[in-house]
């Protein structure tokens, strides 16, 4: 990544770790074939294996609950078509891929409604799970991917279990930045993803109890104990594995928080009307939603480009098309706020002149803008 830029938009992805991007070298120099039974393919099992311990630990979880898919994506998807569910209840802020795949499912959905704040609408998940159904998937995220609001999963869990309900967690954006415990929490299915953790592009993982059962959609080789059929991307899950061994104890998260907080004091200091989306309520240490009244999203995102800074406006998950976010309408924003927000995402390589640059350049925009 050039030196001269600023990148803040980690949500989207992260910059792969210089371990993760060697453990990938490593393993496509290695070669092998998983599923052989020679020295070479025992190599390869191994370091699927030694990955797997890795993903397993960062969520928390037992190893043999870990199933490497190609992405978040496809973890969703095996999670909300696999369960074997025959409804689906799903939060109104979750990710495109979650409300996708429910769509896609052919089963009975229905959406949960979240606060002016993000957080979802205990009382309406209570009264749309309805009585003793065990037949119900819930799929809420542990925390949102525009916001960073972090939902009550706990709660979640809690609801849900009272009538036999499973519970799908989509983990993405959480992993790294919040501790998960993957057993503690009691959820049924966990989805995380390598490239928002450092690590490459192209691998992610569902972690499922011993309690839940989800079937494959793929058909072919016995593969991820027959829940996931195709040759694992075995250079892909060895470069997430040594990134989720850096990540999984969340060391930089009271740094990244002391950035984003200045980050958020200066700009509303600089813009008196400027909106900070969830402020009000627990968010990831990295994540900023904010908006800048009667400047388009677009108009930002391409403002600040052009001043050699990386943001977005919302999920990175559209093809490159400036939005409306889904996210901020189910929070009750209209076009006059919704319209004009942007994501700011720490990470790993963020750095105070960073955070200077960005500050400076989206106030200079402001104080424009306002002339105009």
């Amino acid at each position: 990544m050039p030196t001269d830029r600023v990148y803040l938009d980690h949500n989207a992805t992260t910059p792969i770790r210089p371990e993760a991007l060697a453990a990938v070298v490593g393993a496509l120099e290695s070669g092998g074939n998983p599923s052989s039974v020679h020295q070479s393919g025992r190599s390869a099992r191994a370091a699927v294996e030694t990955a797997r311990d890795a993903v397993a630990a960062l969520a928390g979880a037992p190893s043999d609950s870990v199933v490497f898919t190609s992405g978040g994506t496809e973890a969703n998807h095996l999670a909300l078509t696999g369960a074997g569910a025959d409804r689906i209840l799903v939060s109104a802020v979750e990710h495109d891929s979650v409300l996708a795949a429910a769509r896609l499912s052919g089963l009975p959905v229905e959406t949960v409604a979240v606060t002016a704040d993000g957080v979802l609408d205990l009382d309406d998940l209570t009264a749309k799970l309805g009585g003793n159904d065990g037949s119900a998937l819930v799929s809420v995220m542990a925390a949102n991917n525009e916001t960073g609001v972090v939902q009550p999963i706990e709660a979640v869990v809690e609801r849900a279990r009272s009538v036999g309900a499973l519970v799908h967690c989509d983990a993405v954006q959480t992993a790294g930045k919040n501790p998960l415990d993957f057993t503690s929490l009691g959820v049924d299915f966990m989805t995380l993803s390598g490239h928002k953790v450092g690590g490459p592009a192209g691998v992610g993982a569902l972690a499922v109890a011993d309690r839940a059962t989800v079937h494959a959609r793929q058909a072919g080789g016995g593969q991820e104990r027959g829940r996931r059929a195709g040759t694992e991307n075995i250079s892909g899950i060895a470069g997430f594995g040594a990134a989720a061994r850096l990540a999984a104890n969340c060391a930089d998260g009271g740094r990244l928080l002391a950035l984003r907080d200045e980050m958020e004091a200066q700009l509303s200091a600089a813009a008196v009307d400027a909106v900070i989306f969830g402020a009000n309520v627990s968010r990831l240490c990295n994540t900023s939603a904010i908006a800048m009244p009667g400047v388009s999203s677009e108009v930002q995102v391409m403002a600040l480009d052009l001043a050699g800074i990386a943001v977005s406006a919302g999920a990175a998950c559209s093809s490159g098309k400036v939005q409306p976010s889904h996210v901020l309408q189910a929070m009750g924003f209209g076009a006059d706020y919704g319209d004009c927000a942007i994501r700011i995402s720490l990470g790993w390589t963020t750095t105070s002149d960073d955070i200077d640059r960005l500050v400076a350049a989206w106030t200079d925009l402001y104080r424009r803008k306002r002339a105009a």
